[in-house]
């Protein structure tokens, strides 16, 4: 009888360890919420040892550098959610701002249809790197090199060299990035809508059945090439829009602006924020926590007036963390058990 009754229970006896299984699976599937702790945790943290940490000077400071990182991240995570990658965003950073200067200085044209002209710039790169992805079977490691260094080629042309100033229509500008709070207020909208796509719409799903599974979404009616692309343009035109946005914010156009830098980094916000770079598994609030944290981590760290080697230090030891629980989470999800 109590043999039977412990078959008939087989909670009771290992009700502990399925309590922590349990708990395992929930931080598995909320990866964000352990994100969000790290954040919290870096904030008290350099508040403590830098009271000015919070001043309202320096989270203004704080906001506007994130602003670059968190919409280049949240756009590169659609693209690594798919499966590919880009690393001419950074240069598509720079160009946008350029082709937008050269449309309202050279053809005349009125600030937003030159800032259109801008975006459909950088559209046309995202297209190229996505044809050239998908239907020529380029890797979009290589492919988007190319382009990284034909847009940084082109960025220093095109402008001679010297950086140029942005105009100046009061209004426009000021919601475009010239107002302290406008380019975080555009990051927040872009950050937002994004997952929403990503988590309640049939493009968010296809993508991540793209990067999942390949195969099966091909046999499901999925048209893999149309979602690579379309990420592809989508990527390329956010990474313009904020520099556009950030253009304004400085009042310069800069050829030199756009960099491995700001797309290494933005990559790694990706990775720190649960992003699996080999595609099907991530969220762009995850990215936009990610992104936060590094900006945490440099803010401090210079208030603190440590250098930026300790932070490139940090930097590559929680890329690797963060793989290598990418890794381990996709196990656990293998073996079903989250």
């Amino acid at each position: 009888m109590s043999e039977t009754t412990a078959r008939e229970r087989p909670g009771a006896g290992g009700q502990e360890g399925g309590l922590g299984g349990r708990l395992l699976g929930g931080l598995v599937r909320l990866r964000e919420v352990s994100i969000l702790i790290v954040l919290v945790g870096l904030a008290i943290y350099f508040q403590t040892a830098n009271g000015a940490f919070l001043s309202q000077q320096n989270i203004l400071s704080l906001a506007q550098f994130a602003v670059p990182y968190v919409v280049i991240a949240s756009a590169l995570c659609l693209l690594l959610i798919c499966g590919e990658i880009d690393l001419s965003v950074g240069q598509s950073f720079a160009f946008a701002p350029i082709v937008m200067y050269l449309a309202y200085d050279k053809l005349f044209l009125v600030l937003p249809l030159a800032v259109l002209v801008g975006l459909l710039g950088v559209a046309l790169v995202g297209l190229v790197n996505g044809v050239i992805t998908v239907y020529l079977g380029v890797s979009s490691l290589i492919t988007t090199l190319g382009m990284f260094f034909l847009l940084a080629g082109l960025n220093v042309t095109l402008t001679g060299g010297f950086p140029a100033t942005t105009p100046d229509t009061n209004l426009i500008t000021q919601a475009l990035g010239e107002y302290a709070w406008s380019g975080a207020i555009w990051a927040l909208i872009v950050v937002a809508v994004l997952q929403l796509v990503l988590s309640r719409t049939r493009w968010g799903l296809h993508t991540y059945a793209t990067g999942g599974n390949p195969l099966g979404s091909r046999e499901a009616g999925v048209s893999i090439a149309r979602i690579k692309i379309g990420n592809f343009i989508l990527c390329a035109v956010l990474g313009g829009l904020v520099g556009i946005i950030e253009s304004f914010r400085i009042n310069s156009i800069d050829p030199l602006a756009g960099g491995p830098d700001i797309v290494l980094l933005c990559i790694a916000s990706a990775v720190i924020g649960g992003t699996a770079l080999l595609g099907g598994v991530g969220t762009v609030t995850g990215a936009f926590l990610g992104a936060l944290v590094l900006t945490i981590l440099r803010n401090g760290f210079t208030l603190q007036g440590i250098s930026a080697y300790t932070f490139n230090i940090i930097l590559g030891i929680a890329i690797l963390v963060a793989m290598i629980l990418n890794v381990y989470v996709a196990r656990l999800r293998g073996t079903g058990r989250a």
